[in-house]
């Protein structure tokens, strides 16, 4: 039975184009199904003692998508291939199967990470209307600022030593810090993780502020462009 000749054959070629489509207009949601996997799975795969290397890959690639979000700007080609170097950074983190960041890759994820970040809040708070994609990528930054305190936290710690009182034995490491971070822009304050050193407190502090502010702002925003929609 042959198919109707009016009708054009749908190539691979224009199938890979029109997924490609779909992918780059839902990029925020997919960043942010790749945030919620490293922040919340990757902790119990490690437990479970299963690597996590298709998730971080995952976590750099939707990364310097959003990046690239923004190839528009002058700037472009400087985010681009920090990006870039965070994509690489973690795919030889994740080959090399080692728990803590390689030597120079912490600093790619925070240059990497801020970027995103900041595209992230650009298509937050644009004009428009408050459709799915703009409440991801608020969500997206809200995220993406968890995961940079921890590193910073991390950082900080390996700086200075005993910036940090756990309840149980031993140095803060990656995971803790990361812990630690969303904590503290929740506003919960378990206690198990404490700032022993003035660093560490003023960071923390800046951390549940700067969190706070963001979500009063944020939802004012949305309010503002649903009521905007809504009077058109």
């Amino acid at each position: 039975m042959t198919g109707d000749p009016t009708v054009p054959a749908r190539t691979p070629s224009r199938g890979m184009r029109s997924l490609a489509d779909r992918y780059w207009r839902h990029r925020f949601a997919w960043l942010f199904g790749s945030l919620l996997l490293s922040v919340g799975v990757y902790p119990s795969l490690r437990v479970l003692g299963v690597g996590a290397i298709p998730i971080r890959l995952v976590l750099a690639t939707n990364v310097l998508i959003v990046i690239g979000s923004v190839a528009h700007e002058e700037t472009a080609r400087v985010k681009l291939l920090l990006g870039l170097a965070f994509v690489v950074g973690g795919a030889l983190q994740a080959m090399a199967g080692r728990l803590s960041l390689l030597g120079m890759t912490e600093n790619f994820w925070v240059a990497a990470g801020a970027l995103a970040a900041t595209a992230s809040v650009r298509r937050a708070m644009r004009p428009g209307p408050a459709d799915g994609e703009r409440i991801f990528a608020a969500l997206d930054a809200y995220l993406l600022a968890g995961l940079l305190f921890g590193v910073w936290y991390w950082m900080l710690e390996h700086a200075w030593p005993g910036s940090f009182r756990l309840a149980a034995e031993g140095g803060l490491d990656l995971p803790q810090a990361v812990y630690f971070s969303f904590v503290t822009i929740a506003t919960l304050g378990y206690g198990d993780i404490v700032p022993a050193s003035d660093p560490a407190r003023g960071l923390a502090i800046l951390e549940a502020i700067g969190g706070q502010m963001y979500v009063a702002v944020l939802i004012a925003r949305l309010v503002t462009l649903y009521s905007a929609g809504n009077d058109r």
